[in-house]
C-alpha cells in the first residue's frame, strides 16, 4: 500500500496525511505536533489513552480530542484507582455528560477496565512497564498499518486478563500515539523530533 501524499499546512511543514483530516483545526495540528508518536510513561495517560481510544470505535480522533477535556473530568483525570470505584450512579451520571461520548457500553468498559487496570498493575508494577514490554524491535513494523503483529499481541493478552474495547486496531493507533512506535511519515516535520524523544526515552521496567 503506498503512503498518502503529505499534507502541507499554509505554515510550509509537511505533516502526516491524516492531519489534511481537520485543516484548519490549530488544536489537532498541535496534537500532532507535540503529543503524536511522543514516548509516554505515565500511567494515567496510558490509561486515558487505552480509554479514548475505545470511546473513538465508530467515530473520528477530531471528534474525541474536542471532548478531551470534558473527559478528563468526567473520569477523574482517568486515574485508575478512582474511575474503578464507579458505580451505577457514576454511570449514569456521566450517560447524562453532554461533553463526552455518552456511550452506555465505552463507559462501563472504562469502568471495568480500571478494575483490570487496578490487577495488572499489582502484577507488573506499572501500566506504563507493561504496554512498553510490546514495543516492536526497531523499524520492525512497516508505516501505514491499521494493525500489526505487537499490536494482535498486546490485543490478545488484555483480552485475556478481560478488557474491553482493545482490539488489535485500537492497540495499534494507542502504540503509534504513545510513542511505542514512530509513525509518522517519511518526509513529515515532525518525523526526526518524535525519533529524538525514542531515542532518548528511558523504557520503564
Amino acid at each position: 500500500m503506498s503512503p498518502k501524499p503529505l499534507y502541507l499546512p499554509p505554515d510550509g511543514r509537511p505533516r502526516c496525511a491524516w492531519c489534511a483530516a481537520a485543516p484548519g483545526d490549530a488544536d489537532y495540528l498541535r496534537y500532532h505536533d507535540e503529543e503524536w508518536g511522543r514516548p509516554v510513561a505515565d500511567d494515567f495517560r496510558l490509561f486515558e489513552k487505552l480509554c479514548l481510544e475505545g470511546f473513538q470505535s465508530g467515530l473520528s480522533w477530531r471528534t474525541i480530542l474536542n471532548k478531551r477535556e470534558a473527559f478528563r473530568a468526567a473520569f477523574k483525570g482517568f486515574d485508575y484507582h478512582q474511575v474503578a470505584a464507579f458505580t451505577e450512579q457514576d454511570v449514569n451520571r456521566l450517560l447524562a455528560d453532554p461533553g463526552i461520548v455518552r456511550h452506555r457500553g465505552k463507559i462501563e468498559a472504562a469502568v471495568h477496565n480500571a478494575g483490570r487496570c487496578l490487577a495488572l498493575v499489582a502484577e507488573t508494577g506499572s501500566l506504563a512497564a507493561y504496554l512498553w514490554r510490546f514495543e516492536p524491535p526497531k523499524n520492525s513494523v512497516a508505516h501505514n498499518l491499521s494493525q500489526s503483529a505487537p499490536s494482535e499481541a498486546l490485543s490478545k493478552d488484555l483480552k485475556q486478563r478481560g478488557w474491553k474495547f482493545v482490539g488489535p486496531t485500537t492497540m495499534h493507533a494507542l502504540m503509534q500515539a504513545m510513542g511505542l512506535i514512530n509513525d509518522h511519515q517519511p518526509g513529515c516535520h515532525h518525523w526526526a523530533e518524535a525519533q529524538k524523544a525514542r531515542d532518548a526515552f528511558q523504557r520503564p521496567r
